[in-house]
C-alpha cells in the first residue's frame, strides 16, 4: 500500500485538525521515486525512514513497508509516519 493510500484508508475525521495529514491528502500523487518507507521496530519504538526524501507528491507515492514483526493498526502506522515527517 502507498502512503496515499494509507491516508484514504483511515477515518479521515480522526485527523481533521492535524494539518499535515490534510496537505498530503491533498498532493497529487508523483511516480518518479523509486523509495519506500520503511517502518519497523527500533529499541521497542516505531521507527521510520525515507519520508524526508523527495517532493511531497513523491512521498505520497511511496510504497509503505511495514517490518513483518510490527503489530499496529492502520491509525497507529499513520501516526508514526505523520510524527516522523513533523520532524524536520
Amino acid at each position: 500500500m502507498t502512503l496515499r493510500e494509507l491516508l484514504q484508508s483511515v477515518d479521515a475525521e480522526a485527523y481533521a485538525s492535524i494539518p499535515l495529514y490534510e496537505e498530503l491528502l491533498k498532493t497529487k500523487p508523483e511516480y518518479g521515486s523509486s523509495n519506500r518507507i520503511q517502518v519497523k521496530v527500533l529499541n521497542g519504538e516505531i521507527a521510520v525512514s525515507n519520508v524526508h526524501v523527495g517532493s511531497l507528491g513523491d512521498i505520497v507515492a511511496c510504497p509503505v513497508d511495514a517490518a513483518p514483526d510490527l503489530q499496529v493498526t492502520k491509525m497507529q502506522l499513520l501516526d508514526a509516519i505523520l510524527n516522523e515527517m513533523s520532524h524536520v
